[in-house]
């Protein structure tokens, strides 16, 4: 065991329990109070378009945050240092990008989905593949943060180092979010976001305050022996051959190019994401939201970053050999260091992040799969058949509720195949990565292009993404050159192919 647990197992364990199981039951019980407003779909999808900046933003950091964030991100500083917020660096770029050319492109009618725009420029077709494409993005990406929940869980049961016995945790925490994502709509996710942001910031806060007191000499101590060793180190300018330069995952050139490419591509071209920018009041209030995102995610990981040093010098300085599986890292500290009622507050905190972030992808999953993929079918259906009626909101607000559900069934099943997978945040980050690339480069034709029609986006979208299968299964490249990579091979594609026609016809 890394650590010897300072407090009587038997008694104090229920205390731990119980704390967590009031703040499961709350939130369920808070989400789910955001029913009564739901009467169409705007107020389903999109809050009614009455949440304010600040909410919206912290929903984003929300939706960004998941399990894999809080018990990830310590592990890479007690392995390596703090190169991941080269990373988050370029994370500021994209939201400049996705203010600039995002933002006023989808606000300049009534859209529900980030896939409006693809429709609006170019036509259905596209709409379904680029929507269909996302569905398996969020999914697989999804699977992986659900898997998560079992690893934190399995900490708490005392399931040794496996979390084999620990399935019904994940079933559990899937059937409660579930629940309050199908009462309450986008505006529940909302809301229930920012309660959770808060309370896993604070259990953050707090148990790093109480690993500093388990360090003699607190944190001077921890910078003194950090320091020597490079753990403190944030930038990498090295550069090398680009065999060894593009498979280095954290550098400052991988963060900041790769980091706004990616960022681009979640927070511009996926539903989990433009939804919430979406739901504000106006484009400038989406604005302001995006940019106060930033500031609170750089906190955020560096708050998480520092406690993974922390945990380096403190096992270093009692001679520990870290667990077998390296997630259950910061997660195991919490359990067995914390005093009784305050290792339950801080462990509800972590499931606090797995609910929100699985509560928004529940959301978004199913307003893709309802508004751009069975609602034009069935108002097609429609035109076709004089004598059927288009379907009511009613029906399709229905509808998206069952689709909720079953996206919930299809999050199960992929995380228990995601245990084989490593380690659960590069494999979160490894599979978006691949997805994006060809979303974003769609995006930019529509965005930046006239000439290029529907079929040539299509092909360059195939182009992209088989691109990317041969990048992450046959090169050693990175995963942070992944999006660059796909986008700028859709987009050359895409721009090559419409040089095909003539003008008459482009």
């Amino acid at each position: 065991m890394p650590c010897v647990p300072r407090y009587p197992v038997p008694y104090m364990r229920w205390l731990d329990l119980a704390v967590i199981a009031a703040y499961l039951a709350g939130i369920t019980w808070f989400g789910a109070r955001f029913r009564s407003s739901q009467h169409s779909l705007r107020d389903y999808f999109l809050g009614g378009r009455t949440i304010p900046w600040w909410a919206i933003a912290l929903s984003i950091v929300s939706a960004e945050t998941s399990t894999l964030t809080v018990i990830g991100t310590p592990v890479l500083a007690f392995q390596g240092d703090f190169g991941f917020l080269q990373l988050v660096l370029g994370y500021l770029l994209a939201r400049v990008v996705i203010a600039t050319l995002f933002l006023p492109a989808y606000f300049r009618g009534e859209m529900f989905t980030a896939y409006e725009l693809i429709r609006q420029r170019f036509g259905p077709r596209l709409r379904r593949i680029a929507a269909g494409t996302f569905l398996v993005l969020r999914a697989l990406a999804e699977g992986v943060r659900v898997f998560a929940i079992s690893i934190v869980v399995s900490v708490i049961l005392g399931s040794g180092e496996t979390v084999s016995a620990d399935t019904w945790s994940i079933i559990g925490i899937l059937c409660l979010t579930l629940f309050y994502t199908y009462e309450g709509g986008l505006a529940a996710v909302i809301w229930t976001d920012v309660a959770q942001m808060f309370l896993y910031v604070f259990g953050a806060v707090l148990s790093l305050f109480l690993l500093l007191h388990q360090i003699p000499g607190g944190f001077a101590h921890v910078v003194d022996v950090a320091a020597p060793l490079g753990k403190l180190r944030v930038f990498d300018f090295r550069l090398a051959p680009p065999a060894i330069f593009f498979s280095r995952t954290y550098s400052f050139w991988a963060g900041i190019i790769g980091g706004c490419f990616l960022t681009t591509a979640s927070h511009g071209t996926e539903q989990l994401l433009v939804q919430r920018l979406l739901a504000a009041r106006s484009r400038t209030e989406s604005q302001i939201a995006l940019f106060s995102s930033w500031l609170v995610i750089f906190f955020q990981f560096s708050l998480f970053l520092v406690i993974g040093v922390c945990l380096f010098v403190l096992y270093r300085e009692r001679g520990l050999p870290p667990p077998a599986i390296s997630d259950r890292l910061y997660p195991l500290f919490i359990w067995q260091n914390l005093p009784p009622g305050v290792a339950g507050l801080v462990m509800a905190a972590i499931l606090a992040a797995s609910m929100s972030n699985l509560s928004a992808a529940l959301n978004s999953l199913a307003s893709t799969t309802v508004l751009d993929i069975i609602r034009p079918l069935q108002m097609l259906r429609a035109q076709r058949q004089a004598n059927r009626a288009e379907p009511s909101d009613a029906s399709s607000l229905q509808l998206s509720r069952i689709a909720t559900l079953v996206w919930g069934v299809i999050l199960a099943f992929i995380a228990l195949l995601a245990r084989h997978w490593g380690s659960v945040l590069q494999a979160g980050l490894s599979i978006a990565s691949i997805v994006y690339g060809a979303l974003l480069g769609v995006f930019l034709l529509g965005l930046l292009t006239k000439r290029v029609r529907e079929n040539d986006a299509i092909v360059a979208m195939l182009c992209g993404l088989s691109m990317m299968l041969y990048v992450r299964f046959a090169t050693p490249i990175a995963f942070p050159w992944y999006v660059l990579i796909g986008s700028a091979t859709t987009f050359l594609v895409g721009v090559g192919v419409s040089l095909f026609h003539s003008k008459e016809t482009a």
